[in-house]
């Protein structure tokens, strides 16, 4: 079963955050909606649609970053009361705007998560979460890493509820009180939660990072998958999440809102899992969605906010314009005023656009003038996709872009990104210079984009910094700066356990370091290692290469730390910084370290696991290559026969396929001299733990690499 609907945009507000726009409870059955949204700029918006327009019931004044708003009110009541979280305080308003509570949680960082559910309040800060009830603390909790959102199950016992929070490092952790109940772990970091039943239940729909939707059902001791939807299609990460029987069949419907402007709905057949009912894509992240009825009576719609502050519904009522003679469209009058009211405004407004220039001009001659930079917002996003071993930045600004410059002092590969309609040109690089570039790209933008993503891939080893500066189409120009770290590691990502089965290399540090520092190093060389030290005496972490598949295991705590991986490049890269990095601080704090790293437990056979793990990747692309090689002879000879029935099927094959593998080839630049290098840093790393330099030796091995057999080069690591 599908549905239309129609886009209507109602309102803009100023830049918003994740989930700060609600719908208020309707008076009547299928009565009209209020809405509730906050912006940055400490706003509070509520209006209502009445003939088509938007009308506002209040609007607060200007304070400080809104960054979550929720519903709430006294048990069996209507949840109408409007709470909002900025810094560390959380603030009351009835339905009609008076503010009724302010409330300071004494929190060292601002509030980026809220919860309200009768007198419970439960807020979250980076790594804190803390509950009040009747605005008395209750409980604590410090969480193992950053908490991305929060909800609560309704319990049997009303005075012990049970809050959910969603943790970057993919889990969920369960909490009864102050004390950890369990943790479970999803498929990517989870984003938002939302109950998958409002009025109660033990189901949670979660949305992760990486684009992923599932449900979970919480027990007492355990958590059980329901169902689970993966992102084949690589959508943007989910940002908001909300149930509404959209579709009018008595079953709620799930409302899904992406980063990349995706807006889904997804409804339940006959099958326990759901399936994509409805799709539209806007230009912007979606930062919150609700189900309702907003614009008309009896219209149920999905309502979303943007980034940007746009307020938009797509709607059930049908939008039919009336065919007049000929092929002339016949207005509605309640169309045609619209339309007139819009033309007026848009007079108005380009009247006063033409003031403000022309004031500006004189003002910027005078002798006395003083030129204010324009001040914009810039959501961005750092990421390491696992599918595909790339780091994707996605950049968000609140006007239109003008052009983008990125500059990076590592070697790093740009890759195709389909949605990206922007022109690149490369500059010339002197990376041999002290604080050389390895890359220098500009990226023009086409009018109105508002939104750009890219993708690069950077060497394990190489460690520095990738910049971006954004100027967007404001006067007078300005231009914002972005900077991302490259760790040694990059492309490690964190997981829950390793098979410790497979044949490892163990690196050991002894000496005189506080567990703070050493974290700090990990959290320099390895991706997705939280900020803040770990509690307790000691920690583990497990990671996996996106890349290769090979894994590492890091524990550490005060004056000590193992590091075990089946790939011994892991270990000397880890080696190396570590080295680098505990020198240096000797120097800065001009304290005495002793150092003692312990190589001694290298295992030759994880050399040849390694290699058999690159194998199936080296062979597909040697095959590629050589398939990409033959297309252009292959076409010559289709041209001169006039038809390729004379070649071979294989040869044919390649032709048939020509466009798909030139594509792919173009996908991945340098992947097989990546791989290559990678086969070249392994060979070099393990004769060099035995204290032997097989530099000289490269060439032979890059021959055999070229004619390549598994065989061959198994052969040659162990005899070299």
């Amino acid at each position: 079963m599908e549905i239309h609907l129609n886009r209507v945009d109602y309102m803009q507000v100023g830049v918003t955050s994740q989930k700060t726009m609600r719908l208020l409870p309707a008076l009547g059955k299928k009565a009209t909606q209020k809405v509730a949204i906050a912006d940055h700029d400490g706003i509070i918006t509520c209006f209502g649609m009445k003939k088509g327009e938007a009308l506002p019931v209040f609007k607060t004044l200007p304070g400080q970053k809104i960054a979550r708003l929720d519903l709430g009110g006294a048990a069996g009541t209507p949840q109408e009361k409007i709470f909002v979280g900025s810094g560390s305080q959380v603030r009351g308003f009835t339905k009609k705007g008076k503010q009724f509570l302010t409330f300071e949680a004494n929190l060292t960082e601002s509030i980026n998560a809220m919860h309200v559910s009768g007198a419970d309040l439960l807020v979250c800060a980076s790594y804190i979460y803390n509950h009040y009830c009747d605005c008395k603390d209750q409980h604590y909790y410090l969480s193992g890493d950053k908490i991305n959102d929060i909800t609560c199950l309704s319990s049997e016992n009303p005075t012990r509820p049970v809050p959910v929070l969603a943790c970057q490092d993919r889990v969920l952790r369960v909490l009864r009180g102050s004390e950890l109940a369990y943790d479970t772990e999803v498929p990517g970091p989870p984003s938002v939660l939302e109950l998958y039943n409002k009025e109660g239940g033990e189901e949670i729909l979660y949305g992760t990072t990486n684009g992923k939707i599932g449900l979970v059902r919480i027990g007492e001791s355990a958590a059980a998958t329901r169902w689970e939807i993966d992102n084949d299609k690589k959508k943007g990460g989910i940002l908001c999440i909300d149930t509404y029987d959209i579709m009018g069949d008595g079953v709620g419907d799930v409302l899904v809102g992406r980063d990349d402007g995706t807006v889904e709905v997804y409804g339940f057949d006959s099958d326990s899992e759901p399936t994509l009912r409805f799709e539209h894509v806007l230009s912007e992240s979606v930062t919150s969605i609700q189900g309702g009825c907003v614009g008309k009576e009896s219209y149920d719609e999905v309502l979303t906010a943007t980034y940007t502050g746009w307020v938009t519904g797509l709607t059930t009522e049908p939008q039919k314009a009336e065919s007049g003679p000929g092929d002339e469209v016949r207005m509605s009058k309640e169309i045609q005023s619209k339309v007139e009211a819009l033309r007026a405004e848009l007079e108005q407004l380009q009247v006063k656009v033409l003031q403000g220039r022309e004031q500006y001009q004189q003002t910027s001659q005078s002798s006395t003038a003083v030129s204010a930079v324009p001040v914009f917002s810039i959501n961005d996003k750092f990421t390491l996709c696992q599918d595909d071993a790339s780091y994707s930045l996605t950049l968000e600004v609140q006007t239109a872009i003008d052009n983008l410059l990125l500059q990076s002092d590592v070697p790093i590969d740009l890759l195709d990104v389909d949605k990206n309609s922007a022109v690149v040109s490369f500059s010339e690089c002197n990376s041999e210079q002290p604080n050389g570039n390895f890359l220098l790209a500009t990226y023009r933008c086409q009018a109105n984009t508002t939104r750009l993503e890219l993708k690069v891939r950077s060497i394990e080893g190489q460690y520095g910094n990738l910049q971006a500066y954004i100027t967007p189409r404001l006067e007078p120009k300005t231009c914002q700066v972005r900077q991302y770290h490259i760790k040694p590691l990059s492309l490690h990502q964190r997981t829950h356990s390793i098979d410790q089965e497979r044949p490892m290399n163990r690196l050991s540090l002894v000496g005189q370091f506080s567990f703070a520092e050493i974290h700090s190093w990990v959290v320099f060389c390895l991706p997705e290692v939280p900020e803040k030290t770990p509690a307790g005496e000691s920690i583990t972490f497990c990671f996996h290469n996106t890349f290769l598949g090979t894994q590492l295991e890091a524990t550490y705590c005060k004056g000590e730390g193992h590091f075990k991986s089946d790939n011994i490049s892991t270990i000397s890269i880890l080696n190396d910084v570590l080295s680098k990095e505990a020198t240096k601080r000797k120097i800065n704090l001009n304290i005495s370290y002793v150092l003692f790293i312990n190589l001694s437990d290298i295992n030759d056979d994880s050399v040849s696991h390694t290699l058999k793990m690159i194998h199936p990747k080296l062979e597909y692309q040697l095959v590629l290559a050589r398939k990409v090689q033959l297309i252009d002879a292959l076409k010559e000879l289709q041209v001169h026969e006039g038809n390729a029935d004379f070649l071979i099927p294989e040869y044919r094959n390649i032709l048939d396929e020509s466009a798909n593998l030139l594509e792919e080839y173009k996908k991945q630049p340098a992947h097989l001299e990546r791989l290559y290098g990678m086969i070249t840093d392994l060979f070099i790393d393990k004769f060099k733990f035995k204290g032997q330099n097989v530099k000289t030796k490269v060439s032979s091995l890059l021959e055999i690499l070229d004619n390549y057999d598994l065989n061959s080069l198994l052969d040659f690591f162990k005899e070299a």
